[in-house]
């Protein structure tokens, strides 16, 4: 079973249907992910607003994640040059 520590951000978006869309690419690729943001459970989006989305993946999956994200959404923003 994964504990918390074998737990890494795949990816940060802006908002949480971003996150969705990337999150159903990679069940499509048979990666297992949650979606984690401060929104009360999905309850209240407005309560994420400036703060980012994360999308999170086994550590063991986090190469494999990255590359099939960037091949389907482009460069993190994280890495984009301002």
């Amino acid at each position: 079973m994964a504990t918390h520590s074998d737990l890494v951000i795949a990816r940060t978006f802006l908002n949480r249907f971003e996150a969705d869309v990337a999150k159903s690419a990679l069940d499509a690729a048979g990666i297992d992910s949650i979606i984690r943001a401060d929104d009360a459970g999905g309850m209240r989006p407005a309560m994420s607003m400036g703060s980012a989305v994360e999308l999170v993946v086994r550590a063991e999956d986090a190469s494999r994640a990255a590359q099939l994200l960037e091949a389907d959404f482009g460069r993190d923003r994280r890495d984009r040059d301002v």
